[in-house]
């Protein structure tokens, strides 16, 4: 009886993602349709729809999850040592010392490069 549970809840679950996906694609279409209306009236009405959409994903399985791995994933975000301004600012300069120097380094083999071609070409 347990497997005829699982079936039945993933069936439904498909269902309600299907009436999630129809909803976002009817307010993209509503949006358009209604092009003369205000843009800040359809932009309204297609956040709604969306919302609404999100809503009744977040009651299947799969939006469960989803909304747990983005708990998880903001927890993890939290644990995460930030550099401080300073270190950020003094990494900042080490990269732009260094990107300048190889430039110049490229620059210099370029003109010899360039140099040697032209005496070699006379």
């Amino acid at each position: 009886m347990a497997g005829k549970t699982e079936v039945e809840r993933s069936g439904l679950d498909t269902a309600k993602l299907g009436l999630a996906v129809g909803m976002l694609v009817a307010g993209i279409v509503a949006f358009y349709w209604f092009s003369d209306q205000s843009t800040l009236l359809r932009a309204i009405g297609l956040v709604a729809v969306s919302a609404v959409a999100v809503a009744i994903g977040m009651t299947t399985a799969k939006g469960r999850a989803l909304a747990g791995y983005l708990r998880d994933s903001r927890t993890e975000v939290r644990k995460m040592v930030w550099p401080s301004r300073a270190e950020t600012v003094q990494t900042t300069l080490v990269v732009l010392a260094v990107t300048l120097l190889v430039a110049i380094l490229l620059w210099l083999i370029d003109m010899l490069l360039g140099w040697s071609i032209r005496e070699f070409i006379r």
